[in-house]
């Protein structure tokens, strides 16, 4: 893929989060009068390590929900705008992958359409829909994470449609085998599912593995950006964690802070590193 290509997927990826950004405030109007109403109907809080963490010691707050939505989808507008303006002359394997992980974070949005469909009525097809389109982005993210870690291994990559194309259907094939119940959802607005344990070793494993090629990559470049790198991607994977499987407020805080710092920590030194090849 050439820059000029690059650079046009940026765009393009800037263009789509804000179409996101606008149908989440366009949306607020509609749900937040309602939305505590709507949410007293789930009482099943998520059962991940991040919720057991807080969840001992505050109580769900459905605001804090909405709102952590929200701002991981300006989340990942900002940072498309940002990994735009600092690598549009910039050449980098590895950031073309950061950026899908940055703007899968809009897809979060979809979400809402459980308060929608509470007051539109429409049928639980699409709610279906949207959970799965949910599983898509989050786990093409995690695969595309794990693959920058590859390229900053070593990986020769002649052909970037191809591998994005895997990944892609990668993604699908898991999303697609998933059966999931439209109904049964939980405070942090998450589908509930069977294979909640099978997608967390999936996450831990490509984390592990990306955190590790990372380490190569500094070992084989002989330089310490990249072990600064691994440390921002454990940071923002960790602010991902608490911004959307948390129903209390502790999600938001520290999930944007470590998401958006971490973001911002593996950016500056991926393209510190570039800047001089």
């Amino acid at each position: 893929m050439t820059l000029s290509e690059r650079n046009a997927f940026f765009k393009t990826g800037i263009i789509l989060c804000s179409i996101f950004t606008l149908f989440v405030a366009a949306s607020s109007f509609l749900i937040i009068p309602v939305y505590s109403q709507i949410m007293s109907e789930y009482t099943r809080r998520p059962g991940n390590v991040f919720q057991l963490i807080t969840g001992f010691f505050l109580a769900k707050n459905y605001f804090s929900v909405y709102f952590s939505l929200a701002a991981v989808v300006i989340y990942s507008l900002i940072s498309i705008i940002f990994i735009h303006f600092f690598f549009e002359r910039t050449s980098s394997p590895e950031i073309l992958y950061i950026a899908i992980f940055t703007i899968s974070f809009s897809f979060e949005s979809v979400r809402l359409v459980l308060p929608l469909q509470h007051i539109f009525n429409f049928s639980f097809f699409y709610v279906g829909l949207a959970s799965r389109i949910l599983l898509f982005a989050r786990f093409f993210s995690i695969f595309s994470l794990f693959t920058a870690g590859l390229c900053a291994a070593g990986l020769e990559v002649q052909k970037t449609r191809n591998v994005i194309f895997v990944l892609i259907v990668a993604s699908m094939v898991i999303t697609i085998g998933v059966p999931i119940d439209s109904s049964n959802w939980n405070t942090s607005l998450n589908i509930v599912n069977s294979y909640i344990s099978m997608f967390s070793l999936v996450e831990i494993a490509a984390f592990i593995t990306t955190i590790i090629s990372f380490f190569i990559a500094a070992k084989i470049h002989d330089t310490r950006e990249y072990i600064n790198i691994a440390i921002g991607i454990t940071l923002a994977l960790t602010g991902r964690g608490f911004i959307i499987n948390v129903d209390n407020w502790t999600g938001l805080v520290p999930g944007i802070i470590l998401l958006s710092f971490g973001t911002v920590t593996l950016c500056s030194k991926l393209h510190k590193i570039h800047l001089w090849l």
